[in-house]
């Protein structure tokens, strides 16, 4: 059996000095340092949680405004296309009354040759009946 002697009490006494010195040589250096390693990690992973927060938020400004640029394009697109449609209508159709009215007055002018023409033909018709008659009948009319 086991007899509580003076020797016992030495060793319980012996294991608490132990402890203690363990515990203040080994035991709480350890603990700050794992203490101070969460925290760094702690520290670490809240300050990437914020630069992915950033990241993210500046992925979706850029392309918000990527979608805004687009949309400003297409805008601005249909816009030229429209001014780019009317100018050509109006184009179109300043030719087409330049033409209408270089047609008009080609067709006055050729009225007016053709007219010049005809009294001319009439004329030489009026001479040439003439010399024809007097060459038929031998005699001047």
């Amino acid at each position: 059996m086991i007899t509580l002697d003076l020797a016992f009490i030495i060793q319980i006494i012996n294991f608490g000095i132990l402890v203690l010195v363990l515990n203040l040589a080994l035991y709480k250096p350890v603990r700050a340092m794992l203490a101070h390693r969460r925290l760094e990690v702690e520290s670490a992973r809240e300050r990437k949680l914020a630069v992915d927060k950033q990241v993210d938020d500046k992925i979706l400004e850029y392309e918000k405004r990527l979608q805004d640029a687009r949309t400003e394009a297409g805008t601005r697109r249909a816009e030229l296309v429209k001014s780019a449609q009317a100018e050509e209508a109006g184009l179109l159709e300043k030719a087409r009354s330049e033409a209408a009215a270089s047609i008009a007055a080609l067709r006055k002018q050729l009225a007016i040759e053709s007219a010049e023409a005809r009294g001319m033909l009439q004329k030489q018709a009026e001479s040439l009946s003439g010399d024809i008659c007097e060459k038929i009948l031998g005699r001047s009319l």
